[in-house]
């Protein structure tokens, strides 16, 4: 019988975006054959092995987008290395969604399983080189493991009840208040399953944002700028507390 879902494959609410201005400060590498993201502590910067390591993994945007590469490199700016891979190979969401024919269900379907044949042996090259609102299925399944020492997610999509269930690290939840992809019934019911099997978990709740807020809120909004920075350093304080 087929887990109950309680975050469907992403929707219209899930391409909806301000673009954010700035200047990365990342480089992109091949790491096992995958296009990765990376952005380096300042006090890391040109050192082989890293204690602290971020694997973001990016919604339907990527790493190509401007939005994740800051907040990816606000990240690495905490004293940590970031590593984020381009599981769409090349695929720009703003460009393949105006063609003919283009159907977002099947497009981040088909990415999602291609996602999941490249992401564990990406991690893997990750460990051996530096040591240690799409992506919350991969970040579910590391937390299920030895891979990592916690995990945080922001406003997912592509989950089921057996990813709540098979939680054995710390989980951070940063959720958003208006969500079709993850509303309150999910929220709870989620909730009800890392109680029952005592997981360790931290659910942060912000009012009157959407589901997208960590990545594309709107930073002249000041309740949107307000969510985003805060869930923001509020996920760096979740990977401090147990990465030290």
């Amino acid at each position: 019988m087929a887990s109950p879902v309680l975050a469907p494959a992403p929707r219209e609410c899930c391409t909806r975006t301000v673009q954010h201005t700035g200047t990365a400060t990342g480089s992109f590498e091949v790491l096992a054959n995958v296009n990765t993201y990376l952005a380096r502590s300042p006090s890391n910067d040109g050192q082989d092995k890293h204690s602290r390591i971020i694997f973001f993994f990016p919604d339907v945007f990527g790493p190509l987008y401007i939005n994740n590469q800051l907040l990816i490199d606000y990240f690495a700016s905490n004293g940590y290395l970031v590593v984020a891979p381009d599981y769409f190979e090349g695929d720009i969401f703003d460009q393949i969604r105006s063609q003919p024919g283009f159907d977002l269900f099947d497009w981040a379907t088909k990415k999602l399983t291609r996602g999941k044949e490249i992401i564990p042996g990406w991690i893997k090259a990750i460990k051996a080189k530096y040591g240690y609102c799409f992506g919350a299925p991969f970040t579910l399944e590391a937390a299920a493991t030895d891979l990592v020492v916690a995990a945080a997610i922001a406003h997912p999509s592509f989950l089921n009840e057996d990813h709540f269930k098979n939680v054995k690290k710390p989980l951070f939840l940063s959720c958003a208040e208006v969500d079709q992809q993850f509303p309150l019934e999910s929220r709870h019911r989620a909730e009800t399953i890392l109680a029952e099997n005592k997981a360790v978990y931290h659910f942060q709740l912000f009012g009157g944002v959407s589901h997208g807020f960590a990545v594309k809120g709107d930073p002249d909004v000041p309740n949107e700028k307000f969510a985003k920075e805060e869930s923001a350093r509020s996920i760096i304080r979740w990977f401090d507390r147990f990465s030290k």
